[in-house]
């Protein structure tokens, strides 16, 4: 979960910068980590990484167009060091191909990603499922995550991280940033960015007296896994609306499911979370705030 510490020292230009990752021989990019919130919290977002990882799989399958990313946060990525993406590619053929990267920082392993490509075809069929019938940006309610170029619009929340309000296990984030990116990676990297930040407090919203407000401190979260599924065309102007449903919450994990759609209803992605919700163990009081997963 960002909080708002996180953000304040951010902005959508920065983290496109970020998210432009180097070439660092065969099979492998580096890229750096950011800076750490006010609150000197070092850990680094999953879906941060993931960002990185999509534009290393469009660097490295220049001629194919990344279509899906399935990331599992094994290990927390600390701000600092830079990151390493280690391409090992199963397959690279004329219209597809796959790879699994391994993200390492100071020699160990953090994440494994693997990375889906291919060469887009003519329709032989084509449909999607419609943007929900919600509350527009201009009714939804302000969201505090601060970032310089970023505005996050909530439908029927004021504030997330509340453990007092209560509702179905749904939430509805309008989203709009400037600058938007041109680059299809780096667009692809900006909607990949968001998909696990409003999962936990999706699944926390169906139960009175829980919310993401008292993560790391007397409950423990993470999100674990995240895919997302690009469906091309991806570009976008104006609004975006990120929708979230969890499925399922029990034994100390969750899942959700989503989608992306322009505001005019074109859907661009749709991605799935399963995050660790669980009460914090009596060895976990003893590891700091800002460093816990």
């Amino acid at each position: 979960m960002t909080t708002d510490a996180d953000q304040t020292q951010w902005s959508v230009t920065g983290l496109l910068d970020l998210f432009d990752v180097r070439a660092d021989g065969a099979d492998k990019f580096s890229g750096d980590t950011g800076l750490a919130g006010v609150d000197e919290r070092q850990v680094v977002e999953g879906t941060q990484v993931l960002a990185q990882v999509v534009v290393a799989a469009a660097k490295r399958f220049s001629e194919k167009s990344v279509r899906s990313a399935h990331a599992v946060f094994a290990r927390a990525v600390t701000v600092g060091s830079p990151v390493e993406f280690e391409f090992d590619v199963l397959h690279e053929g004329r219209s597809t191909a796959t790879a699994v990267v391994t993200v390492v920082q100071n020699g160990r392993r953090c994440m494994t990603i693997t990375v889906f490509a291919d060469v887009p075809s003519p329709d032989v069929i084509r449909h999607h499922v419609p943007r929900p019938e919600v509350a527009g940006p201009d009714e939804a309610n302000v969201s505090q995550m601060p970032m310089n170029g970023r505005q996050v619009r909530l439908v029927d929340v004021v504030d997330v991280n509340s453990p007092d309000e209560v509702g179905p296990p749904e939430l509805y984030a309008w989203l709009h940033y400037d600058p938007i990116p041109t680059r299809d990676d780096l667009a692809k990297a900006l909607l990949a960015y968001f998909t696990g930040h409003l999962g936990i407090s999706t699944a926390m919203r169906a139960h009175a007296g829980i919310g993401t407000s008292q993560s790391h401190l007397t409950v423990s979260t993470a999100p674990m896994t995240v895919t997302v599924s690009f469906h091309e065309p991806v570009r976008w102007d104006g609004w975006l609306l990120y929708s979230h449903e969890s499925t399922q919450a029990g034994a100390g994990m969750s899942y959700i499911r989503g989608t992306v759609h322009t505001e005019a209803g074109e859907l661009l992605a749709s991605f799935t979370q399963e995050a660790l919700i669980r009460p914090m163990r009596g060895s976990d009081t003893s590891i700091a705030v800002q460093s816990r997963l």
